[in-house]
């Protein structure tokens, strides 16, 4: 096993990113395909996210948003980024749902001391 060569400055022949180059082909067509979806070739901002749709750039703002090049409105609360799909909204409370248990065991409390210090 002989040690491989130190890469310095520019990038050699035998480094990495170069010997793995063929590796990933379907990957790569992949990234080049993603560059020609609409809007990309514009540039964005760090969190622009992509239609589910046509794959557009849709830019990052708050409240109703729809696609500037299909049309479609994004509904849902995930959002398809570059190489992921995240839960971008944080889910509604559940207070409400938690209030009538909480309501029904504070009752049942209040009516087992009355019970314990009445008898």
């Amino acid at each position: 096993m002989g040690q491989p060569r130190k890469s310095f400055g520019n990038i050699g022949d035998d480094h990495w990113t170069r010997t793995r180059k063929d590796s990933n082909p379907e990957d790569i067509e992949y990234l080049r395909e993603r560059s020609r979806a609409p809007g990309v070739a514009e540039g964005g901002e760090s969190r622009n996210f992509y239609c589910m749709e046509c794959e557009g750039v849709i830019p990052f703002e708050e409240g109703d948003l729809t696609c500037p090049h299909c049309g479609v409105e994004v509904q849902g609360s995930s959002r398809r980024y570059f190489n992921w799909v995240e839960i971008d909204t944080p889910p509604k409370s559940d207070v409400a749902a938690l209030l009538p248990y909480g309501v029904a065991i504070l009752v049942l409390t209040s009516l087992l001391a009355l019970w314990y210090f009445n008898s």
